[in-house]
């Protein structure tokens, strides 16, 4: 995977302020298209009596799919800088909306792209993001004296204990980073003497937030 990605882990709320105008952003993590325009149809629903509801959202690895709208405001004033925050920060698969409460003085069009950029930043403050990391499961089987170097191994290497079952033997499963797997397939096999049995199974990607593993 080229480039490092950033994904939504929990979404977030901002607001700014600009000559008496709210602007009330909420960024959230979105799944599909569908995902987003629901998501946007049900925030328009509940502020209908905003002046308006500027929306932005990102999809795709690649960005395959970007769609914003400035509801109202001047063309390239609200929805365009709300989307350029977002890919400016590589995150993907997510949507921001942008409501503002006219406060009866017009900002232009430099103040305008200011302030919807600037709510969408002050939501991102509120929200949890991770990298998008590529890794390996490792279904280890081992027996139970060899365990500990096992796990004492996992934690020096930064692996994620996935699950463990216990039976005539224990097996582990552990996430590996793609870079290491390896390095990590090499010192179990060191560690064990070659007694612990390695099976790689099927590569994932996955995020690390608030100091839990997440696989996506």
């Amino acid at each position: 995977m080229s480039g490092t990605q950033r994904i939504l882990y929990k979404g977030g709320r901002g607001e700014y302020v600009e000559k008496k105008s709210r602007f009330i952003a909420q960024v959230f993590p979105v799944e599909s298209e569908e995902d987003a325009l629901a998501r946007i149809s049900g925030i328009k629903k509940k502020h209908y009596d905003a002046r308006h509801n500027c929306f932005a959202y990102v999809l795709g690895e690649k960005n395959e799919t970007e769609r914003y709208s400035d509801d109202g405001e001047p063309s390239g004033t609200a929805g365009r800088p709300m989307l350029d925050v977002l890919a400016g920060q590589g995150i993907r698969d997510a949507a921001a909306v942008v409501t503002r409460y006219f406060g009866g003085t017009l900002l232009g069009t430099g103040g305008l792209v200011r302030a919807y950029s600037t709510a969408v930043k002050e939501a991102l403050k509120d929200c949890v993001c991770m990298e998008r990391l590529r890794g390996v499961k490792f279904r280890v089987r081992t027996d139970y004296n060899d365990m500990g170097k096992i796990q004492y191994l996992a934690r020096t290497m930064e692996l994620a204990e996935l699950d463990i079952s216990y039976a005539e033997a224990v097996e582990l499963v552990l996430l590996v980073p793609g870079e290491l797997a390896d390095k990590a397939e090499k010192e179990i096999a060191e560690k064990t003497a070659g007694k612990a049995i390695v099976e790689r199974e099927e590569q994932v990607y996955y995020g690390v937030a608030e100091g839990e593993t997440v696989i996506l």
